[in-house]
């Protein structure tokens, strides 16, 4: 199973610069590749293939003088960036196609200088090494210093240096683990998960988790922090210190967010057998007056949390279709007395007009989303599905 694991770096002055140089040098390489594969599309001429880019943009532009500067840093860099574009077009054929699932993919687009993040690529022909003092070395760049939050539990394959919107340095590992070194004994508990805005999930068994709102408490200061963007001239270095301030202070409540969403998965993994959730139309919710509200959640974020935590851990999620009325349905009866449509969101708690029985509203959906999970579950045993399917969508 292959997993990544982020560290911050700390490189030093002339190490910055080097990155600046890397991140540039890709970034020109990605877009000469981009330009020739439209000139090719609009003259009718199939895309030349990741091969035939490489040496156009890298191999024969290094003998030319104006790319000449190409040659200062990692031949592997350049040709990662030029994989990036094979793979941005491939992934927008096979949707053009329909082969694809997901929302469409547009064509790649050029990338811009002044876009703050960047990233590239070292593979293991670049020969990158994790020194005994804990140390990376990257070539053409020098001894990084890696703040280790924890041991990587095999060599890496792949390492991923990136300059985020906040300034920040980080360095993200790929490496290949044992399947069977993180898996947890059996359990014989499972859980149904509702996941809302009141409350940021609601368990079958009545447990309410409250949310965090972790955008609303930040917002008195990323107010302050964007009026003082705002009155900064643009193009000036006070407009640039002005934009760091904001995207630190947006990634202090993306941290805390990831953080908190990493501790409350990793506990409802290690507790249960299986999880059960409803998958949600996050696209549609965010275009309602709960936007603001809805993105704060980060409901798919904490999804695939779940996801991959029980593939990791030998436990089992199940989603449930988000057409199932787990908040209509009464848990009990089994009946649709619940309430519909919009006016019905303001509804917390109900009495079934079929067997008089008092519901919380969202303690009800839990149970039953856990019940149709347990459904699903059942029938995937029945047809001989492997035990060992990560996550399964019913």
């Amino acid at each position: 199973m292959q997993l990544r694991y982020r560290f911050r770096i700390d490189p030093t002055t002339g190490q910055r610069i080097a990155l600046a140089r890397a991140f540039g040098c890709a970034r020109t390489v990605y877009n000469d590749g981009l330009r020739l594969c439209l000139d090719a599309d609009e003259r009718g001429e199939r895309i030349p293939s990741v091969a035939a880019l490489s040496r156009m943009v890298v191999t024969e532009a290094k003998r030319t003088p104006g790319r000449v500067w190409l040659g200062q840093v990692s031949a592997v860099v350049l040709q990662q960036a030029v994989r990036d574009l094979g793979t941005a077009w491939s992934n927008h054929f096979a949707s053009r196609k329909g082969t694809r699932k997901g929302p469409k993919i547009e064509q790649p687009s050029f990338k811009s200088k002044k876009d703050r993040r960047d990233a590239i690529r070292f593979t293991a022909n670049a020969r990158f090494k994790i020194t005994d003092d804990g140390r990376l070395r990257l070539p053409a760049i020098g001894d990084v210093k890696v703040v280790w939050s924890r041991r990587l539990p095999s060599d890496p394959s792949s390492v991923t240096v990136i300059k985020d919107l906040a300034g920040r340095y980080w360095a993200s590992f790929v490496v290949v683990t044992d399947p069977a070194a993180d898996l947890l004994p059996e359990a014989d508990t499972d859980c149904g998960i509702d996941l809302g805005l009141k409350h940021f999930a609601v368990l079958d068994d009545g447990r309410k988790i409250d949310h965090p709102k972790w955008l609303r408490r930040a917002e008195k200061k990323l107010k302050k922090a964007q009026r003082q963007l705002s009155r900064k001239v643009k193009g000036s270095s006070n407009r640039d210190k002005a934009r760091i301030k904001v995207a630190r202070q947006h990634a202090r409540v993306a941290d805390a967010r990831r953080d908190w969403q990493h501790k409350l998965s990793t506990r409802l993994i290690g507790e249960n057998q299986a999880v059960y959730v409803e998958t949600l139309g996050i696209h549609a919710m965010a275009r309602t007056n709960k936007a603001k509200s809805v993105h704060d959640s980060g409901w798919a974020q904490f999804v695939s949390m779940l996801e991959y935590k029980a593939a990791k851990a030998g436990r089992l999620l199940i989603k449930v279709d988000r057409d199932f009325p787990s908040t209509q349905r009464c848990c009990a009866c089994g009946h649709r007395t619940g309430p519909k449509g919009l006016p019905g969101l303001r509804i917390r708690e109900w009495t079934c007009s079929n067997c008089q029985v008092h519901h919380d509203r969202d303690t009800n959906a839990g149970i039953n989303i856990r019940t149709e999970g347990r459904r699903i579950r059942a029938s995937l045993t029945q047809h001989h599905i492997p035990g060992d399917v990560p996550a399964l969508t019913g």
